[in-house]
């Protein structure tokens, strides 16, 4: 399903409706945030199980707590001079990537040598999977890449971790679709070639 733009108008939360509430959160409503949360959940939830779907079943984080913890750090943090509704999935993708990195690096520091869990990457055209080790490469590489390309960079988190269009992506970075889809392009190459280049660690 396509994900609603700014300009597309859902029939349960309109893009003026979102954009109130967040207007409201900025002024230190203490339930707005909540109901951003709340008639957003079903997109959030999505856009955290993307994450999780070939994860073995009972796993610790589940799409659910991800929300959860989501809307903890934003509605506990400094609250973004909130420009719209995908600037909020802009910068709930942030969050999730810092969410599932410090996950996967707990995983790693508690692991003794079991099996691996797969986490679906659709960074690559090959349609491999990784484990928490390769999302913590993946995060690397994007370190990296914001020093050589921070747009490039910024378009990959917004696509991998927060799951936006390209077109939201040109909305919320201020340039034409067609940057991002060159942007996109180079980062998934780049990113593939350094995946391959790196070690697994156990």
């Amino acid at each position: 399903m396509k994900r609603l733009t700014q300009d597309q108008p859902a029939p349960d939360n309109s893009s003026s409706s979102i954009t109130q509430h967040l207007r409201d959160w900025k002024d230190g409503d203490p339930a707005a945030a909540g109901i951003v949360i709340s008639e957003l959940y079903t997109e959030l939830r999505r856009m955290a199980a993307r994450m999780f779907s070939s994860e073995r079943a009972g796993h610790t984080l589940q799409p659910t707590a991800l929300v959860g913890e989501l809307y903890l750090r934003l509605a506990s943090g400094s609250t973004p001079d909130w420009r719209g509704r995908t600037h909020f999935f802009a910068v709930a993708a942030g969050n999730l990537r810092r969410i599932l990195i410090e996950h996967a690096r707990a995983h790693r520091a508690a692991r003794r040598g079991g099996g691996q869990i797969e986490i679906p990457l659709d960074l690559v055209a090959a349609g491999v999977t990784c484990s928490c080790d390769d999302l913590l490469i993946i995060d690397e590489a994007l370190v990296k890449l914001e020093e050589a390309d921070p747009r490039a960079a910024r378009v990959t988190e917004l696509r991998f971790f927060g799951g936006l269009t390209e077109d939201e992506i040109a909305k919320e970075l201020d340039v034409a679709e067609i940057t991002v889809k060159r942007d996109w392009k180079f980062a998934r190459a780049w990113l593939a070639a350094h995946l391959r280049q790196s070690p697994r660690k156990s």
